[in-house]
């Protein structure tokens, strides 16, 4: 059993078939077929059941391909380490809900291009939950989410507090006057939304349940439904500043533990953390957490 065989295992496994894995690897399925027939001969096992759709997993397979994507991702990882000079360069994948992106990651972004030019940087934006799984599934080297995160593989650390305030249509005097009116909706994004459960906590401690939700794709969106009347959303109060100022939105300040939330960086502690990404977390980081860093 080799590195080679375990590769094309996961492809088939991921794939479902011999032919797509062997268009993703680039081979013919003879190819592929035979190196899958010598690892059943060397673990003495069939690890697929064969039909006319395709192939799944025996249960045999099942408990190898973990082990197989682990190596997988082990080599890559081992590649990448023995070409890492310690100069940042080549692609890095980071991921960042949409309010941080808007609100924080401009400045930081722009300082990194500048001090690390060889470096192809691709931001992707997301839930909480969208960017916990990319990091997870090694589609991610990092992402910036909202806390608290709590999950055995991975490290994480708080770079941003932010303060969050509810927004209503102008109409609405306060929280409280909003049990009031008939089927209050809280407007979040796509599902995944890290401050859906939040809004719903905050607004059960002033008697105001039985929400219905409406989900929308983009941050402008949000605001614009909430100044139309039709919910109220929870955002951090940088982002609602301009809606505010302008008379668009109401904004209800919370206090305490209600306001604050940590925005935490994110990486597994089994990946290798390259050049790139370490630079990319210092930059990130405010001046006060990289004193306290080093």
């Amino acid at each position: 059993m080799d590195s080679g065989a375990l590769k094309v295992f996961e492809a088939v496994a991921r794939q479902g078939g011999m032919n797509r894995a062997a268009a993703e690897l680039n081979t013919v399925q003879s190819n592929v077929t035979g190196r899958i027939r010598q690892l059943e001969t060397a673990l003495s096992t069939a690890l697929f059941d064969r039909h006319n759709r395709g192939v799944t997993l025996t249960a045999a397979g099942r408990r190898l391909l973990p082990y197989a994507e682990r190596i997988g991702h082990l080599l890559a990882d081992a590649r990448r380490a023995a070409g890492d000079d310690g100069h940042p360069r080549g692609a890095l994948t980071v991921g960042a809900l949409e309010t941080t992106a808007a609100i924080r990651l401009s400045p930081a972004l722009a300082s990194y291009a500048a001090a690390h030019p060889q470096v192809d940087l691709v931001l992707r934006t997301g839930t909480t939950a969208e960017l916990i799984e990319a990091v997870l599934a090694h589609e991610l080297e990092g992402a910036l989410v909202c806390g608290p995160v709590d999950h055995p593989a991975l490290a994480a650390e708080t770079v941003f507090h932010e303060t969050l305030t509810v927004a209503t249509a102008p109409s609405v005097p306060a929280l409280d006057r909003l049990h009031q009116g008939p089927d209050v909706k809280i407007v979040v994004l796509r599902a995944g939304c890290s401050y859906r459960q939040r809004l719903e906590e905050i607004l059960a401690r002033r008697g105001i349940v039985g929400l219905r939700r409406l989900e929308f794709g983009t941050i402008d969106s949000i605001i614009g439904c909430v100044a139309a009347g039709l919910g109220v959303t929870l955002l951090p109060r940088s982002v609602l500043a301009a809606a505010a100022r302008d008379g668009r939105v109401a904004t209800h300040d919370l206090t305490g533990a209600e306001a604050d939330v940590a925005t935490l960086f994110i990486r597994r502690r089994d990946a290798y953390v390259s050049s790139a990404l370490a630079a990319f977390i210092d930059h990130v980081r405010p001046p006060a957490a990289q004193a306290a860093a080093e």
